[in-house]
């Protein structure tokens, strides 16, 4: 049995509703988890390194206060509540640019306590797992986050970013090229990169998706919800393209979806 793991970031509170549920409704039916890396507290000025605005704030106007918790969203808040296949993730706080890419500790453990907080406010169970805007770490903040969570999802992990005492695991785990490790209490996951985005080819998507499933027994599977309605219109056929996912998934005989929580229940080997 191969496990997969949908991972979908940058849900915040500009998110509307009609976008999630038109992405993964055909996964909910199925019964296959979906997991949500949501922004606590996002901050609506965010750019990306040529000034434009990040694609999560397609809802943003010119009276959008500088930041929103996810909690002034009710609306998103029940409808996330009332459909139990959205599992929740932690997905850092304001997602500034890096911004657990720092070394002062004050700071990023005000980040990840508020950014909680916000969450469990919002009337979301705790989350177990911790993702980073941009995939970004400093040591320190990887300190501070596998004392606070049982998993860590990233695509990838630095040595010279790790804790010292992290560095003979990650070296077993580069010797034998394992995708997922362990530290401590922690596990940390690695994905194959974003497979499902408007940046890769359509007609091979499918195929690329399938070829990583086979080549680990748990693959993280990761997209951003925004992507499929960039310039606030639809992008039918990348939206067809992560349907026909949904599809698949459901009615391999030898593939399970499961969620961060599953996996952490589970007796699965992180390979």
């Amino acid at each position: 049995m191969r496990y997969v793991i949908i991972r979908d970031d940058d849900t915040n509170a500009l998110t509307p509703v009609e976008c999630l549920e038109r992405l993964y409704r055909p996964f909910l039916d199925r019964g296959l988890p979906v997991n949500l890396a949501i922004i606590p507290n996002v901050s609506t000025r965010t750019t990306i390194p040529d000034g434009q605005l990040e694609g999560f704030l397609l809802a943003r106007n010119g009276k959008t206060p500088a930041t929103l918790p996810i909690g002034s969203n009710q609306q998103l808040v029940k409808y996330l509540l009332s459909n139990s296949g959205f599992k929740v993730l932690q997905h850092g706080f304001h997602h500034d640019y890096f911004e657990f890419d720092r070394d002062d500790r004050e700071e990023i453990q005000h980040r990840l306590d508020d950014g909680m907080r916000l969450l469990l406010e919002a009337g979301f169970p705790r989350p177990e797992t911790f993702v980073a805007p941009y995939d970004k770490f400093s040591r320190t903040s990887l300190e501070e986050v596998a004392r606070r969570f049982p998993v860590l999802s990233s695509g990838w992990y630095e040595l010279r970013r790790l804790p010292i005492s992290w560095w003979p695991k990650y070296l077993v785990k580069k010797i034998s090229k394992r995708s997922h490790w362990e530290v401590g209490k922690t596990a940390l996951l690695s994905h194959p990169g974003c497979l499902l985005s408007c940046h890769r080819p359509y007609d091979t998507m499918l195929n690329e998706i399938k070829r990583a499933i086979q080549h680990r027994q748990v693959t993280v599977l990761v997209t951003h919800w925004w992507e499929y309605f960039r310039n606030n219109q639809p992008n039918e056929v990348f939206i067809d393209q992560l349907h026909q996912t949904a599809s698949y998934l459901a009615n391999a005989p030898a593939i399970k979806v499961i969620s961060f929580a599953d996996l952490l229940e589970g007796d699965l080997s992180l390979n």
